[in-house]
């Protein structure tokens, strides 16, 4: 199947690669670990934990070259579906899993969508009727990029609201997985090459970076995935994430294009916006 790649003029384009991504990465981890499936593969066969930024860098890779890859974002999205064709095995309750389980697969792309619906509501400008429409049209061409079956895709935004909440009411568990990916937040090593004399000032950088991150993944949850988990959030907790949003969102358009965006996506923008002027 032919997929149009991305570009300028799109909404990932504008949005895919933005620094504020990463505010509502790990609550995306969490909730692709609910599933099941999703939760036994990254469990057996993640390195989220043994090399955590090596992993948060791959995938960062990856998810910048679907977007402003060009012609290597389908490239790359058959890729993925190779190395991932091995990975099986039978979780802690004797299910059996697959990576490439069709439901899983979609699973794992289609809460990027409601990740990016939830990043506007909380560290920017809440997404229109019609932005979401938009927005939601796109994320069904970047399921055609990722391979996901196209029976797996809802057709519709209305049809997509359903599916998601009927996956995270059905479907999704309290996984020890996403709780672990939880709890590994607290306490991410020093980024690798970092100078010796700062790698000792990294433990109370990193513990306060780590609370910072399981603040703000527990905060943008989804109310009932929050709530299948057992996490606690208060009212107080609530105003210190409208607070932290109310900033992100204020400072983010004033950011000068190559400290708001991520370097795939900065060096890509300038060279389309190059060749527009040409």
């Amino acid at each position: 199947m032919d997929v149009e790649p991305f570009g300028p003029g799109s909404m990932h384009w504008d949005t895919a690669g933005e620094y504020r991504n990463l505010l509502v990465a790990g609550s995306a981890l969490v909730l692709q670990t609910m599933h099941p499936a999703v939760g036994a593969a990254v469990a057996e066969h993640s390195t989220y934990k043994s090399d955590p930024w090596g992993r948060l860098n791959r995938t960062l890779t990856s998810v910048q070259t679907w977007v402003y890859g060009g012609e290597d974002g389908p490239a790359e999205g058959r890729r993925l579906r190779e190395i991932h064709r091995t990975i099986s095995g039978v979780d802690e309750r004797g299910r059996p899993y697959h990576a490439l389980n069709a439901e899983a697969w979609a699973w794992v792309h289609l809460t990027l969508f409601e990740r990016f619906v939830a990043l506007n509501r909380h560290f920017g400008t809440p997404l229109t009727g019609a932005e979401q429409r938009r927005l939601y049209a796109e994320s069904r061409q970047l399921g055609h990029i990722l391979r996901v079956p196209e029976r797996e895709l809802p057709a519709d935004l209305e049809d997509y609201w359903r599916y998601f909440d009927r996956m995270v009411a059905e479907r999704l568990e309290p996984h020890p997985t996403a709780l672990d990916v939880l709890s590994a937040m607290r306490g991410a090593p020093a980024p690798p090459g970092l100078p010796a004399p700062l790698r000792r000032l990294w433990t109370p950088v990193g513990a306060g970076a780590g609370e910072f991150s399981h603040f703000v993944t527990v905060g943008t949850l989804p109310p009932a995935a929050r709530d299948k988990l057992g996490l606690r959030w208060t009212v107080k907790d609530e105003r210190r994430l409208r607070r932290v949003g109310q900033a992100v969102a204020a400072l983010t358009p004033r950011l000068p294009e190559r400290l708001r965006y991520m370097p795939i996506a900065y060096r890509a923008r300038r060279a389309a916006a190059r060749a527009a002027a040409a």
